[in-house]
């Protein structure tokens, strides 16, 4: 009879061995055999039911430990650029581990939400656990499909929205009574099978796809954005009642006012400034600045507030809002009308006459907004124009609001943010949803003004917490990698211009490069190029500083209706302040982390599907003028062709390598340039082109365009067939010379 082992042994050979946990292994490790098995199981058993192993697919192993591969989800990258991923199952009961990832040149990209299959090392003496490397990246399989249904005689097919998609097969009863040509939502039915094509069945008919408005519904029902609130959550809202003053400052003699777009539907900040009769602070300001009380109405783990959290923000399309709260809230409770009483909480911010903060506090307040005014008549009334709505407010509102937002143009100048110029264009659709014309909207001081404000009462919100150690989520944004940098810097030096180097990045730094090349030919392609070496913002409970607006301190308070991260601050005031309790639950707190994770990428997810639906705007605006000619630049080249942004409409398009002449183009990847076998031509990033609209894909979003000229130079064409060969020597060693000369190492300290 073979002597078995201890429990102490059987953990210890677990330990040591993670890839060899099945019975038959343990067995074969420690000699047991015949009748001895049955013996080792009621041990493995015991142990399990002990709490010190996990079966799991017959293999048995240490709960409180991670098998050697693992199926994980990378996190944003931290202030230093390291990568750290989750495991997507833990089991133990102590905290989840820390897996730091060991990135090769050779591994594929990955970022926030990115799901690998990991091979793990555990580590000692270090912050975290283990480190891990990339066994290869894990397809997300969606099981929804948006796209066309085609009829057919065994039901039907959708051919998705996507370009290059798989299509869908849809057995006849499952077909929700589709049409051929409807724009459908289709649902995996059973599971994919490696032949033929995957089956699904229609959950939605979403109507004609050529229609106006099926754009945004497109994006939202391929995005996955929820537009739909359930039941419960709308009784939810509908139960609530306007809130009284009781427990709250009375704010409601004040002259707030609201300052929003001409066509906004809810209003939830308003502000009002008065001078500093302080003789200590001479010519400074008082700014309070007075946000909507969501945190009232939308409380810890009720259906209003899952759902929130749940979509992470509010989405907007040219055609329509996908809200993050009923209408009953963010329209009308919520939403600081003129001369309604509304719950707030409100900020009281002294800054001295060069714009400094000096002191600030917070409130729990009733307000009544005096007026409901949109950026365009408070402007035209500064500049000398009032209306009927802004004469009377002229003096005692919106001169004050222009005196200390003066101010703070002094403080903003000495912080130096990053200032980047790109103006930004407005789809303007008819009343049937169809594009009339494509604007680009005027960037009055009335907008910089109450994003000043904005930007203060934020700073405010962060420092305060920060000073009552309350937890809470940060906007972070952290500077832009090495290789990003280099990459700006290449640019910059093509277009003769140039960017500090040697000493760590500042935003004034970003901001000197973008002057030298004002009123320049280059300058929308230096901010282009500016904006892409910028990383991604995301919501953090750590605090890892705002590069960006160059402050050390920042989180989301201004837009509760709108974004989640905004709630979790206000909820972190009223717990902070002890103003009731309705502020942060221990759920909230311990699940910070998460949540910071789920908007992040729900944020990420709503620009996504906005941009989808402004390119297939644009692309259906082109859609009539085929063969027509463009100006715009080079904004971005592959080994496939060029991208194309016209200058009228800011539509992008393809410029495939295939249409470009007779030749062939080789792709250089060291100076992302395509240059030509025959006659050396070199396609470059900020080159003015003249190109045709050759073809466009509404439903896609797509342009293809053929292009014309460079530079105000006809495009050469050589002669016979599309050349196979190399660019000559010479030609090949002017343009390496080139790629050498703007190649530049970035040595950066910290």
């Amino acid at each position: 009879m073979t002597t078995l082992p201890t429990k102490q042994q059987i953990l210890d050979w677990i330990s040591a061995n993670p890839t060899m946990t099945a019975k038959r292994d343990i067995a074969k490790a420690f000699g047991i055999k015949g009748a001895d098995r049955i013996d080792l199981k009621r041990i493995l058993k015991e142990l399990e039911a002990e709490g010190h192993l996990t079966k799991r697919n017959k293999t048995y192993r240490d709960p409180d430990s991670l098998p050697p591969v693992s199926v994980l989800k990378v996190m944003a990258p931290t202030r230093d650029g390291d990568i750290y991923a989750r495991p997507l199952e833990w089991h133990g009961d102590g905290a989840e581990p820390i897996i730091l990832m060991v990135l090769r040149d050779s591994d594929p990209a990955v970022g926030l939400g990115t799901r690998i299959l990991g091979r793990l090392t555990k580590v000692s003496g270090e912050q975290h656990q283990y480190e891990g490397r990339i066994i290869r990246k894990i397809a997300v399989m969606t099981n929804k499909v948006v796209g066309i249904f085609r009829a057919t005689s065994e039901g039907g097919r959708i051919v998705p929205i996507e370009r290059g998609a798989k299509e869908w097969s849809v057995p006849h009863n499952m077909t929700h009574g589709a049409k051929d040509g409807e724009l459908v939502e289709g649902e995996q039915a059973g599971p994919r099978g490696n032949l033929g094509l995957p089956k699904a069945r229609i959950l939605n008919r979403l109507g004609d796809p050529t229609a106006p408005k099926a754009v945004s519904l497109i994006a939202i029902h391929q995005h996955g954005i929820p537009d739909d609130f359930p039941q419960s959550v709308l009784d939810e809202a509908d139960a609530h009642k306007p809130a009284g003053l009781k427990g709250r400052l009375d704010l409601r003699d004040m002259p707030l006012v609201t300052i929003d777009p001409a066509d906004a539907r809810d209003h939830d900040d308003a502000c009002f400034v008065e001078p500093d009769t302080d003789p200590k602070n001479k010519g400074g300001h008082i700014i309070w600045v007075a946000i909507a009380d969501v945190a009232h109405y939308v409380t810890p783990n009720s259906a209003l507030d899952r759902e929130a959290r749940k979509r992470g923000n509010s989405s907007y399309f040219p055609d329509r809002v996908v809200p993050m709260l009923p209408d009953r809230l963010s329209g009308d409770l919520c939403s600081l009308h003129e001369g309604v009483p509304r719950a707030c909480i409100a900020v009281r911010m002294v800054i001295t006459s060069e714009g400094e903060k000096i002191s600030h506090e917070f409130h729990r307040a009733l307000m009544k907004s005096h007026a409901s005014l949109h950026y365009e008549e408070v402007q035209a009334a500064m500049d000398g124009s009032p209306n009927d709505r802004t004469l009377p407010l002229l003096e005692t509102v919106i001169r004050p609001l222009y005196g200390a937002y003066s101010a703070l143009t002094k403080a903003r100048e000495t912080r130096q943010p990053l200032d980047l110029d790109l103006p930004e264009r407005k789809v303007v659709l008819s009343d049937e949803g169809k594009v009339t014309s494509v604007a680009i909207k005027d960037r009055l001081d009335a907008h910089r003004l109450i994003e000043e404000f904005m930007v203060l009462a934020n700073v405010a919100a962060a420092e305060t917490l920060i000073e009552k150690k309350s937890p809470l989520l940060f906007r972070v944004h952290e500077e832009p990698s090495q290789d990003k940098l280099e990459s700006l810097r290449e640019t910059a030096q093509a277009a003769g211009l140039t960017l500090a180097k040697g000493q760590v990045l500042q935003t004034r730094h970003l901001n000197a490069l973008l002057r030298q090349a004002r009123d320049t030919e280059d300058a929308e392609l230096i901010n282009i190029s500016t904006l892409r070496s910028m990383t991604q913002a995301y919501y953090s409970p750590e605090n890892f500083g705002h590069f960006g607006l160059a402050l050390r301190n920042y989180a989301h308070f201004t837009s509760p209706i709108r974004r989640y991260s905004d709630l979790i601050v206000h909820r972190s005031l009223v717990s902070s302040h002890n103003w009731g309790k309705d502020g942060l639950s221990s759920w909230d707190v311990e699940n910070l982390d998460e949540t910071a994770k789920q908007i992040s990428e729900t944020e990420r997810r709503s620009m996504l599907a906005e941009r989808d639906t402004v390119d297939r705007y644009l692309a259906a605006y082109l859609s009539e003028r085929r063969g027509d000619e463009f100006v715009g630049r080079i904004n971005g080249v592959t080994n496939f062709g060029v991208f194309v942004k016209i200058d009228d409409t800011g539509a992008d398009g393809l410029v495939p390598v295939r249409s470009i002449g007779n030749e062939y183009f080789h792709y250089d990847k060291q100076s992302n340039t395509l240059m030509g076998s025959d006659t050396g031509i070199v396609l470059s990033l900020g080159q003015r082109v003249t190109v045709r609209l050759a073809d466009v894909d509404p439903a896609v979003g797509d342009a293809t365009f053929e292009l014309l000229e460079i530079n105000g130079t006809t495009m050469p064409r050589s002669r016979g067939p599309r050349s196979m060969s190399k660019p000559s020597k010479r030609k090949f060693v002017k343009a390496k010379r080139k790629a050498d000369k703007v190649k530049l190492k970035v040595k950066r300290t910290r």
